[in-house]
């Protein structure tokens, strides 16, 4: 089991990691934490042999896991934290249009591209809209050519694997190789279950890199799904 100390180093390290994008090194938590580098480093040590860390070069800092960043989400998912004020309005304005839903959806779709900066997609019908695939492949991990034919593929597979699955929570969040497609993609998949006049499973989200920020992203998506149900019949 870890430590108070532990489970908040690894939150710094997920959270500064998805501003920087580069490893998190134990001199800069440990002004965080207000504690000697060394200190950091044996705490950073442990948590690499739970497997919740990972060094991707000698001499760097740490960055997380698939583990860790899973570890991290479930934290998140007994949290309850709704959007700020500003984000509400926001939605409300652009997920307003009752008389045409397929309209509505993808404006709801285009309001999450741009206030995530990563793709947006949702399930129209048998038709998968998606957004802001420049966003996507902006991001510094898909640079390669290799994570381009991975998320390439994903892309591919999403929208059938989306109706032979029917992920039942109202929120799910498949992190990196919990993808059941693209398991090698390096990519998040955040998405909303919602009712719409196309089917009681229907789907919007978001797909970004696993290295982001979930609390905001799982907060914005899960009400994203909300607003929607509600703008389509109330």
């Amino acid at each position: 089991m870890m430590s108070p100390r532990q489970e908040q180093i690894l939150k710094s390290i997920i959270e500064q990691y998805a501003e920087v994008a580069s490893p998190v090194g134990s001199s800069l938590l440990a002004k965080v934490f207000g504690v000697s580098s060394a200190t950091i480093r044996a705490e950073m040590a442990d948590l690499e042999r739970r497997g919740l860390i990972t060094q991707p070069h000698t001499s760097a800092g740490r960055i997380p896991t698939d583990k860790g960043y899973r570890y991290y989400v479930n934290t998140l998912s007994e949290e309850t934290n709704p959007v700020d004020k500003r984000t509400e309005r926001a939605l409300s304005a652009r997920v307003s249009d009752t008389n045409a839903p397929e309209r509505t959806i993808r404006s709801a779709v285009d309001t999450l591209v741009e206030m995530t900066h990563n793709l947006g997609l949702a399930t129209i019908g048998n038709q998968l809209y998606m957004s802001g695939l420049t966003n996507l492949f902006a991001q510094p991990e898909f640079s390669s050519g290799v994570h381009v034919r991975e998320v390439a593929s994903l892309l591919d597979n999403l929208e059938p694997w989306l109706h032979e699955a029917k992920p039942n929570e109202p929120l799910s969040v498949f992190i990196g190789q919990e993808n059941p497609i693209g398991r090698n993609s390096g990519c998040s998949l955040i998405i909303s279950k919602f009712r719409s006049p196309y089917s009681d499973s229907s789907y919007i989200g978001v797909l970004g890199p696993t290295r982001q920020s979930y609390k905001g992203v799982m907060n914005l998506v899960k009400r994203t799904g909300e607003s929607l149900e509600e703008a389509i019949y109330e």
